[in-house]
């Protein structure tokens, strides 16, 4: 599974830093979804994943790590019936650096520099938001819950339907970031008009864990309720897997951190993330 520059590959700028040189973007920040039913919404991410809720605004925060979290807007409604993905977000060593050198490739904000973070499209107008390192909102999300069923987010992935526009390269496409062992994922077999839970597949995050068994225990011990619950999978690129879906059907994959067998498709080249390479 061959490892692209996150930054090349998905904003279509050189790979090659020019003046203001890019900081480092090492890793997931978080991942923003819609939902139309908060109060189980709010058991799923509260009780059955077993993180901890915060109130921001009109969201609410879930924190996996002390710098890693989800976020799911209460309000307002989701803009397409079919889509419940908002945002994602990637964590920067200096934000005002980064947002100075996206201007100067011609990328614009689309979302101010504010409160430590900001926000651009991609080709397709997929929000992707940059956050401070070490900023006032991260601290402020603290640490997971002792319930939590994870304390990684290892990737995140959303739709593309125009390849072309994002990435020229034909292969496999899992982009990691440049200074770390998160990655985001291009998923490009949607169909030209995915309904509810065909996109919620698509645009998901993934929990890492060490053992997938071990996260087979805790949402036991959460209740977690039906068979998907312990339903565990080999996925395509090797390693194991187990899906549930929240009350809007995205999908949290949980997923090992290391490989149990050869990928489908092409050889890994990047570093696998663990427990405690937190770099974001």
């Amino acid at each position: 599974m061959k490892r692209i520059l996150f930054l090349a590959c998905l904003l279509s700028l050189p790979a090659l830093a020019q003046q203001p040189t890019r900081p480092a973007i090492t890793g997931v920040a978080f991942a923003r979804f819609y939902t139309t039913d908060p109060a189980t919404a709010q058991k799923f991410y509260g009780s059955t994943l077993g993180f901890e809720r915060k109130e921001a605004d009109d969201m609410w925060l879930y924190p996996v790590n002390h710098s890693q979290w989800i976020e799911v807007l209460t309000t307002p409604p989701p803009p397409q019936p079919n889509v419940r993905l908002a945002a994602v977000a990637f964590t920067t060593d200096n934000v005002v650096q980064l947002e100075q050198y996206l201007e100067a490739h011609s990328v614009k904000p689309d979302v101010p520099l504010k409160n430590g973070q900001f926000g651009v499209r991609d080709p397709e107008g997929n929000l992707v938001i940059f956050v401070q390192r070490n900023s006032e909102k991260l601290v402020a999300t603290g640490l997971a819950s002792p319930l939590a069923t994870s304390t990684r987010i290892i990737h995140v992935g959303f739709i593309v339907t125009d390849r072309d526009k994002e990435d020229g390269v034909t292969n496999w496409v899992s982009l990691q970031v440049p200074d770390g062992t998160d990655w985001l994922e291009y998923m490009l077999n949607s169909g030209p008009n995915p309904n509810l839970h065909q996109s919620g597949v698509m645009d998901h995050f993934s929990l890492g864990v060490s053992r997938m068994n071990d996260a087979v225990i805790a949402l036991a011990h959460n209740h977690c309720e039906g068979p998907n619950c312990t339903k565990t999978q080999m996925g395509r690129d090797g390693k194991v897997q187990l899906n549930l879906f929240d009350p809007d059907q995205t999908r949290v994959e949980f997923m090992e951190f290391a490989p149990a067998q050869e990928p489908c498709c092409s050889p890994f080249t990047g570093k696998h993330p663990t427990p405690g390479d937190q770099n974001n």
